[in-house]
């Protein structure tokens, strides 16, 4: 927020130092005190020159404050759906959507980012739509916290279950869970239902 002000001090300080420069060659000018060529050449010297530079300030300032804003905001969006989902240890998706005016996907891309800094683990149930956490011993286990099976690695921190369809999110310190050297063995009699 501060950069932003200041940018627009100094694109305001720009504007007053044209006009300034204006009036004052232009009653120089008309005064008879100052030709039309040094009026033009006092009007770049001291006018349009210094205003560039307060002009190009403030712009450069304004910019870098509204990406500051951008980014506080964004980090103030992750930090509340990380405290959502650990303070409730499972939130359905639709109520995350709800409470942070974020749409499915910016949720998914949410989760991946506190996933990538080693701030979550946790898996989600994509057949009702729950996000769960869990602990990093529970989740880097090769066995799927929600129905028991064997799961397989399909990306860095991700993990997807073959029996059940969830998503585990391994935090990166954790290392790669390994794919079973054979087929996997089908999941206890609690994911019979689901398949």
């Amino acid at each position: 927020m501060q950069g932003k002000g200041l940018g627009l001090f100094f694109v305001g300080l720009a504007v007053v130092i044209l006009l300034a420069a204006a009036g004052f060659m232009a009653a120089g000018y008309l005064s008879g005190k100052l030709g039309l060529p040094g009026a033009v050449l006092g009007f770049i010297l001291f006018g349009l020159a210094p205003a560039a530079l307060a002009g190009g300030l403030g712009v450069f300032l304004y910019i870098r404050g509204r990406q500051q804003q951008a980014e506080a905001q964004r980090a103030r969006q992750l930090e509340r759906l990380l405290g959502l989902i650990q303070s409730r240890g499972q939130v359905p998706i639709d109520q995350i959507m709800l409470e942070l005016h974020m749409d499915r996907q910016a949720v998914q891309n949410a989760i991946y980012e506190l996933v990538s800094l080693g701030l979550f683990t946790g898996y989600i149930d994509w057949e009702r739509m729950v996000f769960y956490t869990a602990d990093a011993a529970q989740v880097g286990s090769t066995t799927c916290p929600n129905c028991g099976g064997q799961r397989e690695f399909v990306g860095r921190g991700i993990v997807r279950c073959p029996y059940c369809g969830a998503t585990l999110f391994i935090p990166p310190n954790m290392g790669d869970a390994a794919p079973p050297a054979s087929t996997p063995a089908r999941p206890p009699s609690a994911a019979k239902g689901k398949l």
